[in-house]
């Protein structure tokens, strides 16, 4: 690993994985999208859900969206996802990204800082 990439793993890019109704997860991206909070989103628009709630097994079609941010983020886009959240309890998992195309880690880390400056 070179020493750039070193320095942004330190940086903490991350990636989080959160799934929502498929009629809400371009909502709730657009929001994380405007408040800044996030450098990109993608949307995989139907994954199918099994999990125990309840003492029930179940099963739902999802959305789950790959958002990709830096750690400083992390705190503020969790509250930010569990305000508009329609479950009790959603899915919301962080992955330290470990390695990556460095302009791409400097983007997320920087989205508005133009490549050109």
């Amino acid at each position: 690993m070179s020493m750039n990439t070193d320095k942004r793993v330190n940086e903490g890019v991350l990636l989080v994985l959160v799934t929502c109704p498929v009629d809400q997860s371009e909502g709730i991206a657009g929001v994380l999208l405007e408040s800044k909070l996030v450098a990109c989103i993608n949307i995989i628009p139907q994954v199918k859900s099994f999990y125990r709630w309840q003492g029930k097994v179940q099963q739902d079609n999802e959305s789950l969206m790959l958002i990709k941010c830096s750690s400083g983020n992390y705190r503020a886009l969790e509250e930010r996802i569990l305000e508009m959240h329609p479950y009790e309890l959603p899915e919301i998992i962080t992955v330290s990204v470990a390695g990556g195309l460095p302009d791409y880690l400097d983007w997320v880390l920087h989205p508005d800082k133009n490549k050109s400056e």
